[in-house]
């Protein structure tokens, strides 16, 4: 449903001791829509997207996903709510002991996620062909390069069919070329699975093909919000910065 809000943050406040990150975070995101979020190493743009599946417990704010008030949930409803967020991790945080089987079996069956049209199998089968990896199901972590990590973790996110997908420097460390190929499946998994997702980047290339529209986080809120074209060409300096 277009415009359908699938998360809405208000006034979102998280410190560590003396160090202040979120200030009063507002933030809302549609369904079917690439958000990116851009800002300075050690700003907290992790920190907002853990508060969001609660992995980080904010101090003040508002965190509503999918209709579901995120801070008031207890466990059970938390681990139902998780079931449909994605979240790909900075390192990709594949088991290195399990094959890329077993690494994509696991979540299903931590979770007792049930297909009434798909087998176990068949969905391990489904979420590789979805990175274009259905040949490197019996092969060890060890044995992948890092493109190929990046695309096995994100096969992972996607056999639970989430409505969401939180992404965490999905191009980070990776060759230009191959960082060009992580942003393309991005919104081809969009378009596969109708997912909204916010990604967290510092590469404007992968900003510039995956995002629809771009937040700059800035000394704990976001300090401007535009397309990446409109961003990129700001009469401010600082804004355009980013896009250098």
């Amino acid at each position: 449903m277009e415009n359908e809000e699938v998360i809405v943050i208000k006034n979102l406040y998280k410190s560590f001791r003396d160090k202040h990150i979120l200030q009063g975070i507002d933030l809302t995101l549609n369904r079917g829509e690439n958000l990116g979020i851009v800002g300075k190493s050690g700003i907290g743009k992790s920190v907002l997207t853990k508060c969001i599946v609660r992995l980080i417990e904010p101090d003040a704010g508002e965190i509503n996903v999918l209709g579901t008030d995120v801070l008031a949930c207890n466990d059970i409803e938390l681990n139902e709510i998780r079931k449909r967020i994605g979240y790909l991790f900075q390192g990709g945080a594949l088991y290195d002991s399990m094959s890329v089987r077993e690494n994509l079996l696991f979540p299903v069956r931590r979770t007792q996620f049930v297909d009434k049209k798909h087998d176990s199998e068949e969905l391990v089968e489904r979420s590789l062909r979805s990175v274009g990896l259905l040949d490197a199901i019996d092969k060890m972590p060890s044995e992948l390069s890092g493109g190929m990590k990046k695309r096995i973790a994100l096969a992972r996110t996607l056999i639970l069919k989430p409505d969401i997908i939180l992404y965490d420097e999905p191009t980070t460390g990776l060759d230009a070329v191959t960082s060009g190929e992580i942003s393309e499946l991005i919104l081809k998994i969009r378009e596969e699975y109708g997912t909204a997702s916010i990604i967290i980047t510092h590469d404007m290339k992968c900003a510039k093909i995956a995002t629809d529209s771009i937040k700059i986080m800035k000394d704990g809120v976001f300090s401007v919000h535009g397309t990446y074209d409109e961003l990129s060409t700001s009469a401010d300096k600082e804004i355009r910065d980013y896009f250098i």
